[in-house]
């Protein structure tokens, strides 16, 4: 595979920082122990891949404690944009607030427990915002909620190629659940973590087959990511080769110019 270097205002959709430690503790409620992951870090990772703008996203070790990530976009100045997660807690004016520093989103995390009524309450908070509601689920449960998930008020953003069974098929009640919401022009999925569908690893072959039918479906609602630093996974896979699968998952130039630069410009508001 030749290497692929992206438009200078190429964006990782779904990173996280973790840490310093001694300033931003994990919440004791945590499911994993990540190792800390700092913007440094993150700094050398951008600048190998060639890309220009990145998201970081919440991760569930810091509960509703959004500090970490507010202030890694600080330190990366109006290259980073975030997805918050919040509870019904929260304040319009902590709300504002988050918005102002360059949150967009709101994340919902539904693998351990799906609670979608927690989940309608934050997308009516944050509509008026203009954010959307970023979920990761288990691709397991795609067809049960789409038609719950076509009701929110918001735009919606689907982690993770959706999580789908990779030797369950095209056919399978989840991917086709997934490709229906990708249909309703409402939904956005990310193009990452294909480690986490295929075990096998690099080139993610058995993840492909579920990427390529997304691009081709409506490549205007998909956006891609590393997932770095890869938490919660036995062996952290290589960050070049979650870029270079775009070749093969998009092999059209001006497609995959507009997954890495057109589609995360207006999903997460970089132009505005």
């Amino acid at each position: 595979m030749s290497g692929l270097r992206p438009p200078p205002l190429a964006c990782d959709c779904h990173i996280h920082v973790f840490g310093p430690f001694k300033r931003y503790p994990l919440d004791p409620a945590r499911k994993y122990a990540p190792a800390e992951a700092l913007v440094g870090d993150y700094r050398r990772v951008a600048a190998a891949l060639g890309t220009g703008r990145v998201v970081l996203v919440q991760p569930s070790v810091y509960g509703v404690d959004n500090s970490c990530q507010r202030d890694a976009m600080g330190e990366l100045g109006d290259r980073a944009r975030g997805v918050a997660v919040v509870d019904d807690s929260v304040s319009d004016a902590q709300l504002r607030e988050l918005d102002r520093g360059g949150f967009s989103g709101a994340r919902i995390n539904l693998m351990r427990a799906g609670d979608l009524e927690a989940l309608e309450r934050v997308a009516a908070r944050v509509q008026a915002l203009g954010w959307h509601i970023q979920l990761h689920v288990p691709g397991s449960t795609l067809a049960e909620i789409a038609e719950r998930l076509l009701k929110l008020p918001t735009d919606f953003v689907i982690d993770h190629l959706g999580r789908v069974d990779p030797h369950a098929g095209l056919g399978q009640p989840a991917f086709q659940a997934l490709l229906r919401l990708v249909d309703s022009g409402r939904c956005w999925v990310k193009l990452s973590a294909p480690y986490r569908l295929d075990l096998d690893g690099e080139p993610y072959r058995k993840a492909a087959p579920f990427a390529r039918e997304l691009v081709r479906r409506n490549p205007g609602r998909m956006v891609w990511g590393t997932d770095w630093p890869h938490p919660d996974v036995a062996v952290a896979p290589e960050d070049r080769g979650l870029l270079e699968v775009l070749l093969d998952w998009a092999p059209d130039e001006a497609t995959r110019n507009r997954i890495l630069v057109d589609n995360p410009a207006k999903l997460y508001r970089f132009d505005s």
